[in-house]
């Protein structure tokens, strides 16, 4: 049973891969790559303005000493088994070359350079894998425009690294690891100049060219829906914009066949900007749908000022009480009060769902600029069992059948059958504000059940109705609230109590209900306690209001 369990789960998550991804899989398997010493081209004299990019908290706090997600550790190895292989990946981004306080640890980066020059033999070990090798010749690069030297000996790695990553270009994996190729291969195209970095830029370009109009929506979502990778795009797309000007690429055409591919940029940069800022709570800090947490991406606000230190336009600050971001598939609600984000995407693009998690129609939601219901976050990647709790329907907001998961998540980054939104009603009539889905994430189950939730937020209100469509056994619906709310039950009546005295009552129309211990993960390597109501259905129906003093 097992063996045809996993048969099925393989031949489910295949079945959607292109089949550009699995010739490009093989491929990539059996090329050795471009092996190239030859001497670094001259560089290109800088003619235009470097702004100074997003600057991210310091991760070097010694001159060997480093802290990911984190886990702070000496350096004992560019390799080390015992540390994550998401933690040995940053570890070769050198994103502190430009972090907070940059200049005052010149000399350790000079250091940490030549040091990873000398213990990285080419073209093996985590470093030279083509996303760690993108992010790290883009932040060797930024680290040269901001008034810093890169020794002859750097230039020269910098260029036979770039000629590696040119042949080993991610097509079977595609999705942000394509764009980050594609930037590395922009950034070395204009550091450098002549005819083998006109080839390099001339192949970011195209493969932009190829992927920004999939990858960035009408709405301005980017395609994986994780309002995280969401934001390390649109910093990708800010820093393009940054180093087209620096070199006077403006005057290259666009993709779309304009005079300048620096408008081009800039017009995906102010539709992301608008996404993200809808995809924030009132907090500014974004919300935690598929894999997302906070201090992976730069925060909303930083890009927002990077944004208009390169003379983008502040954005509006009056919000709408309905958005809908079709395309991508979120709502959000919203009044004086209350700030309600609902999902009803898809899981991800079908041929690349690796950051989903089994979250369809959950929602989260803020009073004034407190977290009041929260998803669980992302704390770890790998093939663990907590890595499966995580992306599991459980850690979410959303309705659980039978005790599966709406989406087949599994091993880490694989989804098989997973849930499709196939009704979806946005309505916004007098002062209530409605969303109405279904998704068919558990036909695949005997009873073939469909789940059905309606969100209506009215005055001083929020009523969730969920309904099931066909057999099932038993199912619960998970509420999980932010560390900062206090959940208590008192003669049978349950009350949130907000950190300013707010009080919210809860009422569920089942009397099957338990207020459980849970977790919630802000950033990777971080879990804090919080509290989970968990609500078995009594019936196909389940009604849950939440009433908040105003």
């Amino acid at each position: 049973m097992k063996a045809l369990t996993l048969a099925s789960r393989y031949l489910h998550t295949v079945r959607h891969l292109r089949f550009g991804q699995i010739f490009h899989r093989i491929r990539f398997r059996l090329s050795t790559g471009r092996r190239d010493f030859s001497p670094a081209p001259a560089l290109r004299s800088v003619t235009g303005p470097w702004v100074y990019p997003v600057e991210r908290p310091p991760s070097m706090k010694g001159p060997m000493r480093f802290r990911f997600l984190n886990e702070e550790q000496p350096l004992a190895g560019w390799d080390d088994s015992e540390r994550p292989k998401l933690w040995r990946y940053n570890l070769h981004y050198f994103d502190d070359l430009c972090a907070e306080g940059a200049e005052t640890r010149r000399s350790w980066h000079q250091e940490i350079i030549m040091r990873w020059i000398a213990d990285n033999p080419a073209f093996s070990g985590s470093g030279w894998e083509p996303y760690p090798c993108s992010l790290r010749i883009v932040n060797w690069i930024k680290y040269a425009l901001s008034g810093n030297t890169l020794t002859k000996a750097a230039q020269h790695s910098l260029a036979v690294q770039t000629r590696w990553l040119a042949s080993r270009i991610e097509w079977h994996i595609l999705g942000n690891h394509l764009l980050a190729n594609a930037k590395a291969l922009i950034f070395a195209g204009s550091y450098f100049s002549g005819p083998e970095s006109d080839c390099w830029r001339a192949l970011g370009l195209s493969i932009l060219a190829r992927e920004l109009p999939e990858q960035i929506l009408k709405d301005g979502g980017h395609f994986e829906r994780s309002p995280m990778y969401h934001a390390l795009v649109l910093e990708d797309v800010l820093d393009l914009i940054n180093v087209t000007r620096a070199y006077d690429l403006d005057r290259l055409p666009s993709s779309s066949g304009g005079s300048r591919i620096g408008a081009e940029f800039e017009g995906y940069a102010t539709r992301m900007r608008l996404w993200l800022a809808q995809m924030c709570h009132p907090d500014g800090e974004i919300a935690f749908f598929n894999d997302a947490s906070f201090r992976i991406g730069a925060r909303p606000s930083q890009l927002d000022d990077y944004a208009q230190r390169l003379g983008q336009s502040p954005l509006e600050t009056q919000r709408d009480a309905l958005v809908d971001l079709s395309e991508s598939g979120y709502i959000r609600l919203a009044d004086e009060t209350v700030t309600l984000l609902v999902d009803a995407a898809p899981v991800g693009p079908d041929y690349l769902p690796a950051h989903g998690h089994a979250d369809t129609l959950s929602f989260e939601m803020s009073i004034g600029a407190q977290r009041f219901v929260v998803n669980g976050g992302t704390s770890l990647y790998g093939n663990s069992h907590e890595r499966q709790r995580q992306r599991g329907t459980a850690a979410h907001n959303t309705v659980e059948i039978d005790g599966m998961d709406s989406s087949e998540v599994w091993h880490g980054f694989r989804v098989a059958r997973r849930a499709r939104v196939i009704e979806r009603i946005v309505e916004h009539a007098g002062t209530a504000l409605t969303v109405r889905a279904v998704h068919d994430g558990y036909l695949r189950l005997p009873g073939k059940p469909l789940h059905r939730r309606c969100w209506t937020l009215e005055g001083a209100s929020l009523l969730i109705d969920d309904s099931i469509v066909g057999d099932f056994n038993f199912a619960v619906a998970y509420f999980h609230f932010h560390p900062n709310v206090v959940i208590r039950v008192d003669s049978g009546k349950i009350e949130a109590l907000m950190p300013d005295g707010t009080e919210v009552a809860i009422s569920p129309s089942s009397r099957f209900i338990a207020i459980e211990d849970g977790t919630w993960h802000p950033e990777f390597g971080v879990s804090v306690d919080n509290k989970r109501l968990v609500i078995r259905f009594d019936g196909t129906n389940l009604r849950t209001r939440m009433t908040w003093m105003q």
